[in-house]
């Protein structure tokens, strides 16, 4: 199994791959689910009503219990990422999910083909822009919220300035390694999941376990992102 994701056809120049067609299908299923659930409201629940509400519940507790009344605006990213991630992880355990086949241009090497489907988490590309997207979310809140005096004031002090500058550069390079860190702990996981399943034949009990380091990726992604937001857009004393 190759790193770079494979490429299926391209339109106007734009590689088409079979991560990207995979993270299309997740987004229709997340809407199918938001569509099913509204359809089916009920006071008297059904599984589905009943594992979304658990779900969202969840989520919104400990994103107020942490972040408080902050939860309002944080509590919908951090579903968000949730959701999205777990499915790109999870979905690659359909039977059969690999086991079609493309014969594509771009890879003429490939003699039994390309998987169609591939899943989205275990490109790098995906990871790192759910990074980006995370970081970039957690400073625009952090600036609209406390202020663009408060907000240069977390990294740099006029206060014994050569000393706070230094302190300052740290923490702001502690900030771009999120990027490094969020894309390539759930890339690392995922991709080294699938060689994993691919050297055992997709043994039993090692499926079971890539299913649960699928759960807890999701759920370090999202909870991460909560954490951090929360810091940056607590106001200063």
């Amino acid at each position: 199994m190759q790193i770079s994701p494979g490429v299926l056809f391209t339109i106007a120049g734009f590689p088409v791959t079979n991560t990207v067609l995979v993270t299309l299908i997740v987004d229709v299923i997340i809407v199918l689910i938001v569509i099913s659930v509204y359809k089916a409201l009920s006071v008297r629940p059904g599984k589905l009503q009943n594992a979304v509400e658990s779900i969202t519940d969840y989520f919104y507790s400990a994103t107020k219990d942490i972040a408080g009344d902050r939860a309002s605006f944080i509590y919908p990213w951090v579903l968000s990422f949730f959701i999205f991630i777990l499915l790109g992880n999870l979905i690659e355990f359909i039977p059969g999910f690999e086991s079609i086949r493309f014969f594509s241009p771009h890879h003429p090497g490939a003699e039994h083909g390309i998987p169609l489907l591939r899943a989205a988490t275990s490109d790098l590309n995906l990871t790192l822009a759910l990074a980006v997207i995370s970081v970039i979310m957690s400073h625009y809140y952090s600036i609209k919220y406390t202020g663009i005096k408060s907000y240069v004031n977390r990294f740099f002090s006029f206060k014994m300035f050569g000393l706070f500058f230094l302190v300052g550069m740290i923490e702001l390079m502690s900030e771009f390694v999120k990027f490094i860190s969020f894309s390539f702990r759930l890339f690392g996981n995922i991709f080294a999941g699938d060689i994993a399943l691919a050297v055992t034949n997709y043994l039993f009990i090692m499926m079971g376990f890539e299913m649960f380091v699928g759960i807890i990726q999701a759920f370090v992604f999202a909870m991460l992102t909560m954490a951090f937001t929360t810091v940056l857009t607590e106001k200063s004393h």
